[in-house]
């Protein structure tokens, strides 16, 4: 989770995020470079009369500020398309998710298991915080999924749009209604990732958190096991 000290992105934790990381920073030199030519562009001219005649009036000045752009488009589109898909395959998902919004809390329900396995994820309330919990961030209820295993997620809402969204693993889906959207993640390392609904959901917006704890195959095994057809056992 981010804290007030930092002003970067959060800690990667998925092969998504990675890519997305190098995007940006790869986008942000870009940037700098262009900012750098047109800032040293603009100060010459109201110091030198020769580049301000050579940058307004010349042939070959044109030809170069049309060309680079479009140079640089492409060394920006095409990691960025390779993103895209990189965002939008499934990859053969092990396990598989379903995640339903309502006003203003999820619910998830583990699809691949002969025994129903549902349950429901709210805020954890305020009397009920410990010195360890992240208030407005925390929930009573969080979702364990294995870590190193492939994850299909469906979303989907009862009501009003919401959006899933976990920064530290570069997910992030709206859940429609009447609709289901799809999304696949994998988990690179364990330990609790924290996100928030994204869309402004109601007046209770704030007080929808999600919470993905990763564990080793064999602790969540154990703790699907740990349901009966009632629920906890």
């Amino acid at each position: 989770m981010s804290t007030w000290s930092e002003c970067n992105l959060q800690n990667r934790a998925s092969p998504l995020i990675e890519q997305l990381i190098f995007f940006h920073d790869h986008t942000l030199i870009i940037l700098s470079i262009i900012t750098i030519i047109v800032a040293y562009s603009i100060s010459t001219l109201f110091f030198n009369k020769f580049n301000n005649r050579f940058l307004l009036e010349g042939q070959t000045i044109e030809v170069i500020w049309t060309i680079l752009p479009a140079i640089t488009l492409i060394f920006i589109a095409l990691p960025s398309l390779k993103l895209l898909y990189l965002l939008d395959d499934s990859y053969n998902p092990l396990i598989s998710l379903k995640s339903i919004g309502h006003q203003w809390y999820w619910s998830y329900e583990y699809i691949d298991f002969k025994s129903p396995v549902e349950f429901e994820s709210y805020i954890t309330p305020s009397r009920e915080e410990s010195i360890n919990s992240f208030r407005l961030l925390d929930v009573d209820n969080r979702t364990i999924l294995p870590y190193n295993i492939q994850i299909q997620n469906l979303i989907t809402s009862r009501d009003v749009i919401h959006s899933w969204t976990i920064p530290a693993l570069g997910v992030k889906s709206d859940a429609t209604p009447g609709r289901l959207n799809q999304i696949s993640f994998l988990i690179n390392r364990p330990g609790v990732f924290f996100g928030q609904c994204s869309e402004i959901c109601g007046a209770n917006h704030r007080f929808i958190p999600i919470v993905i704890e990763r564990v080793s195959l064999k602790s969540f095994t154990k703790w699907i096991s740990s349901f009966s057809l009632d629920g906890w056992k």
